[in-house]
């Protein structure tokens, strides 16, 4: 039986499920291919990078959705969604996105509305809602940790989640709520295989009454998807980017450099345990394939383990 690539549900017929289509509009019916095929839309990403502000590695495509003509439509500016394509040198990145987005919603971190959607060649790209927009013509102030330490494109990776800490402490309203949802978000990308969270990927959003982390965003499991790495972290943890013990995780991380207390660190740890327990019903039912399936369940639950979660 066919699976809704928004929801996971089970489908009798067409594309998408009810609900999936209702997370996109409350009066969407159905949902039309996106017009473009994986490779015309890395063209176009790379003919649009100098109009668009969020261009990464990956290629991306603003779009907007048309709810009357119901179909995503590539805009240069007022886009409410992202869309990647499906990556020419790796493979399934669009499945792999989506699936670790799901499961941090598992965990309780804060992530946009993201999902799937099919393109004219069947192949599927995933997107994500924009959390920097109001409206068509109003964007909420978003600022990645690159640019507040004062790093670019290319000296992203060049810092310490030791320095991460003190931005947080330096920019954020209410620094202790900020940096226990940093602490389950590290925790988190390292059980998961996350090897790319460089400073881009840490973003604050400044609304009316405060500042505070942005929704989590751009998280995926490297290690499945990016053969070879030796890495476990992007930046730095206690000197090291590999070899990430215990100790290191919860008593030099979350309790001397975050300055967490017991109680805080036992709930974040209570609330992953939890949730991977859930974890192997949720892979399953995913659109990875299933020998990426097996190689995310091996690394998580290695991963879990090595943090005596289990």
């Amino acid at each position: 039986m066919k699976k809704c690539p928004i929801t996971y549900e089970e489908i009798k017929d067409g594309k998408y499920s009810k609900k999936g289509l209702a997370l996109l509009s409350p009066v969407l019916s159905c949902l039309n291919d996106f017009p473009y095929s994986a490779k015309e839309q890395i063209s176009e990403a790379i003919a649009r990078a100098e109009k668009m502000s969020i261009q990464g590695v990956q290629p991306k495509l603003s779009v907007r959705l048309n709810v009357s003509e119901k179909i995503f439509e590539v805009v240069d500016i007022g886009g409410n969604y992202i869309i990647k394509p499906q990556h020419e040198q790796y493979e399934n990145l669009s499945e792999n996105e989506d699936l670790t987005m799901k499961l941090a919603e598992t965990v309780g971190i804060n992530v946009p509305f993201h999902g799937m959607v099919y393109s004219k060649d069947g192949s599927l790209s995933y997107f994500i809602k924009r959390f920097d927009r109001i409206s068509k013509n109003r964007k909420v102030p978003l600022e990645d940790f690159a640019q507040l330490a004062g790093k670019s494109r290319e000296t992203k990776y060049d810092f310490s989640m030791e320095k991460v800490v003190e931005i947080i402490e330096l920019y954020c309203t209410f620094p202790a709520i900020e940096k226990l949802k940093l602490f389950k978000l590290v925790l988190f990308n390292y059980i998961v295989g996350n090897e790319d969270m460089h400073l881009k990927n840490y973003s604050i959003i400044r609304t009316e009454d405060k500042v505070q982390l942005s929704p989590a965003y751009d998280l995926i499991n490297t290690t499945i998807a990016i053969k070879g790495s030796s890495e476990e972290i992007a930046l730095p943890l206690a000197g090291k980017k590999k070899n990430i013990g215990k100790n290191d995780m919860f008593e030099y991380f979350a309790q001397e450099r975050l300055g967490l207390n017991e109680k805080s660190i036992k709930g974040v740890f209570s609330i992953i345990m939890t949730a991977i327990s859930r974890w192997d019903g949720v892979i399953d039912i995913s659109f990875l394939p299933l020998d990426l399936k097996d190689k995310y369940k091996n690394l998580f639950k290695k991963r879990a383990e090595k943090m005596g979660i289990a």
